[in-house]
């Protein structure tokens, strides 16, 4: 039996490898099909403390696998089928190719995915003008012209935050009013910066290499308008990737794992949960690497106490 499985492998997890591994854990880290996570696919991370020229987020996540290695964690390529949690008990995870491990304590670091368009020129564009996080990209676009798809709280945090940088923001809705709660949208459309397409839809992002424009369809009248621009941040909200644990492990009406007084200690015993799985609020590599810190210090004083 393990002693500690982290399920994911991006910040959260590994950070988690690193301190679990440091603490003579040995743990055990299942790593799904994207080794490192989302932030493998990010071309240049600026925000992450100790880089002050930027890496590259594909080089990033491979040196906190190097590290984890190094101290004596164990990565494993393989996605997790099914879960059988306890409370305080035997741990159970089948794994794809029919295997199961168990162990005494479960990381789950699981993370979050944006909602896209779901637009070919949109997949193709990714990192290349085509964002979900403005906190992370936003200073690449000082003095440019941007588009933020999207009419709930996200959208308008992401548009208002993108005026620190941009010439002009374009927010795109689908519908005649936004959802987002009556602050934001008050300070949205009140801003000089932002303007705002309605009843409109993305229907094409436009450029060959990078994004020079989109184009929008008035879902009234069917008529459709380019709009230039040199940067798209799609924020239609996050999904946790927690559906193989909503059965056992408590969730928000949204599918973020409930943690217990701010701690990573989910509903049972024995299983912790670190990074955007549990976090519908921040979202950003360095608060995932912090929260997978805690929840190796939590996992290693349950081990200790449970023995």
């Amino acid at each position: 039996m393990e002693k500690l499985v982290i399920i994911g492998s991006g910040p959260a997890g590994l950070t988690a490898a690193i301190y679990a591994a440091r603490a003579n854990l040995n743990p055990l880290l299942l790593a799904g099909n994207l080794p490192g996570g989302l932030l493998t696919q990010t071309s240049e991370v600026e925000n992450f403390p100790g880089f002050p020229e930027g890496v590259n987020g594909f080089e990033l996540m491979m040196n906190m696998q190097n590290q984890a290695e190094k101290f004596g964690a164990r990565i494993e390529i393989n996605n997790v089928e099914s879960v059988k949690f306890s409370d305080g008990a035997e741990q159970i995870i089948t794994l794809e190719d029919g295997s199961t491990v168990t162990a005494r304590a479960v990381i789950v670091a699981t993370g979050a995915t944006p909602r896209w368009l779901g637009l070919e020129s949109e997949e193709r564009l990714k990192n290349c003008g085509v964002s979900a996080c403005a906190t992370c990209d936003g200073a690449f676009f000082a003095d440019m012209d941007v588009v933020v798809a999207g009419g709930g709280d996200s959208a308008m945090e992401e548009a208002l935050f993108l005026t620190k940088f941009a010439k002009h923001v374009t927010v795109v809705h689908r519908r005649s009013e936004l959802r987002a709660s009556k602050i934001m949208a008050e300070r949205a459309l009140a801003h000089e910066k932002i303007s705002f397409e309605w009843n409109s839809q993305i229907v094409e992002v436009l450029g060959s290499s990078e994004v020079e424009g989109i184009k929008v369809k008035d879902n009234a009248s069917g008529a459709e308008k380019v709009i230039p621009c040199q940067g798209l941040f799609v924020a239609l909200g996050h999904m946790p990737q927690t559906e193989l644990f909503k059965t056992q492990l408590e969730t928000d009406d949204n599918g973020y794992i409930r943690l217990q007084n701010n701690t990573s200690h989910t509903n049972l015993a024995g299983v912790f949960a670190a990074g955007d799985c549990a976090d519908a609020r921040y979202r950003q590599a360095i608060t995932a690497a912090a929260a997978g810190c805690r929840a190796a210090i939590d996992a290693e004083r349950y081990l200790g106490e449970a023995q």
